[in-house]
Formats: C-alpha cells, sequence, structure tokens
C-alpha cells in the first residue's frame, strides 16, 4: 500500500450522494455535506439511479469525487469508474452511510460520517491492490467460496432482504404480514441455489500463478482469496477432513484460477455464479483512495 503527500484545501468535490444513504440516515448526509462544505468548494450531487450515478462520475471534470452512501454505493463508484478505465487515475473518496459498512471499514475508511469527512479533507490518497476477474469486475475485499452469508450483515431497511441484500420492491415493500410469509416459505424451503452453494465440499482445481495448489481430488470446504501486498493476492484453501481437521493451504500470487464442478462465489458483498472457471488477477494499486492520515 503506497502513500503520497496531502493533498491541497483549495481542491473541488464532487460530493456523490447516493440515494439509500439519503433515505436510510438523512441526518449523517447533512452532518458530512456541512464538514465537506466548510473546508472545501463543494458541488453535491443527488443521483435517483445507477445511471445519474455513473452520469455524474462521469461528469466529474477536475473534481474529486466523494461517494456517500454505504458499501454498495462504494462498489458501485468504483465499478463504474472501471468501466470508464479511469479507476487509476481517479482519487477517489468515502463517506460510510448506512447500514451495510463492513467493506469501507476494512479498507481502513472510519465509519462515522464526521471523521469520514474530515478524513476527506485532511487525509492522504494511498494505492490499494484489488482484484479483476476475467469478467471485468471488481473485488476490493475478499471473495469466498463458496458464498456464505456473514451473520452481521444487515438486510434492507424499507423491504425484504432480495438476491445479494436487495431490498424489496412492488407489492412486497410496505406489507410486512407478505415478507413474513415469503420468509416462512424461504425457511421450508430453501433457494435451489443457497441450497447448492453450501451443501458440503466441493471439487475443485485452484491454480495460482499456473501452480495447482489443490486438484479436483481432494475436496474442498473452502476458497477465500484476497488482495494482499506488493501485488499479490493471498489464498486460503480448507481442504475437506475426515476425523481430525486439515491444516489450511496457503499461496500468494498475481492470478488465481479457479475450476471445477459449477460454483458461486461471493466477491465484497455480491454472490455471483453458478461458473465452471473463473480467473482473478491482481490490479497493484488499482485502487486510489483517501484515508486518514497517519
Amino acid at each position: 500500500m503506497a502513500e503520497v503527500a496531502t493533498f491541497a484545501m483549495s481542491d473541488q468535490l464532487l460530493v456523490v450522494i447516493d440515494p439509500a444513504a439519503r433515505r436510510t440516515d438523512g441526518e449523517s448526509v447533512r452532518i458530512a455535506k456541512d464538514v465537506l462544505s466548510a473546508g472545501a468548494a463543494t458541488k453535491v450531487c443527488l443521483p435517483e439511479g445507477p445511471e445519474e450515478f455513473a452520469r455524474a462520475l462521469a461528469r466529474r471534470g477536475s473534481r474529486r469525487p466523494v461517494v456517500v452512501g454505504d458499501d454498495r454505493a462504494l462498489m458501485r463508484a468504483v465499478s463504474v469508474l472501471h468501466r470508464q478505465r479511469q479507476l487509476a487515475e481517479c482519487l477517489l473518496s468515502v463517506v460510510p452511510v448506512g447500514a451495510a459498512l463492513s467493506l469501507a471499514g476494512s479498507l481502513g475508511v472510519p465509519t462515522g460520517a464526521v471523521a469520514a469527512a474530515r478524513a476527506v479533507l485532511d487525509g492522504r490518497e494511498r494505492r490499494l491492490d484489488l482484484l479483476v476477474d476475467d469478467s471485468d469486475g471488481v473485488v476490493l475485499g475478499a471473495l469466498r467460496i463458496p458464498p456464505i452469508r456473514d451473520p452481521a450483515e444487515p438486510t434492507g431497511t424499507n423491504g425484504a432482504s432480495g438476491v445479494n441484500g436487495a431490498t424489496a420492491v412492488g407489492p412486497v415493500a410496505g406489507r410486512p404480514w407478505l415478507r413474513t410469509c415469503q420468509s416462512l416459505v424461504r425457511t421450508l424451503v430453501p433457494a435451489r441455489g443457497a441450497a447448492d452453494a453450501e451443501s458440503g465440499p466441493s471439487r475443485l482445481r485452484v491454480e495460482v500463478d499456473g501452480t495447482t495448489l489443490v486438484d479436483l481430488d481432494q475436496p474442498v470446504e473452502a476458497v477465500s482469496v484476497a488482495p494482499g501486498f506488493a501485488g499479490v493476492a493471498e489464498v486460503e484453501v480448507r481442504p475437506a477432513s475426515v476425523g481430525a481437521e486439515a491444516s489450511p493451504l496457503r499461496a500468494e500470487g498475481r492470478t488465481v484460477t479457479v475450476s471445477g464442478a459449477h460454483f458461486r462465489y461471493r466477491a465484497d458483498a455480491v454472490v455471483s455464479g453458478p461458473v465452471r472457471r473463473k480467473t482473478w488477477t491482481v490490479g497493484e494499486g488499482g485502487l486510489r483512495l483517501v484515508l486518514p492520515g497517519r
């Protein structure tokens, strides 16, 4: 993780406020706006959907973008900038607001609105490694196979939690009794995808820089891949065991390929798949993020 000097206070900011943040915690949004406006020239953008969100980032000009929102807003901003091939050139700031803030916190961003806004003004740029998959997707934190749901992950605030934690809309939203019935049905008859993803050991081939770490003849309980430091990914494979627990297999490398039976994977807060083969490559210093100075 590289660090560079602080930037000038005369920088102009484009503050993009995610609509979910405005709905869930308007007070924190107001506080963040006040702190940022007091310390720099700011232009506030209130996108109503993903298209307007992406358009605001594309038209930022010389302004430093500041995303006010939760982990999904952060991931959306990174994905948009990556697709526009501007991620490596863009200095990004985040003020976490919302229920799901674990990813931002793991990257070193303060999860309090005041502290995060002050870090935008007084912090330092740090270059963080990330993972880019063979479908041009970006992973900031860890990915896991199978995609076991984090018990601490919040559900939607104004509706039922849907696929990948999406909030329900339409006839379900605003009808607690209907959500309760659907929850009971899901409990009694689990979704096929979830059952398949967590039904037990999988037979997967995991290759790190072309070298096989585990092959199809060795069932595995779990695989995790995360960006490390100095341009390498940290890989851990937990073999399935009978009796005594098997020791995990660990390796580091720039490219990780997982193949075998259809599998799902959880990257940051999103579950994807099923796929038969997936490759992730380290993007060294691919994310320029403003973090508190040390």
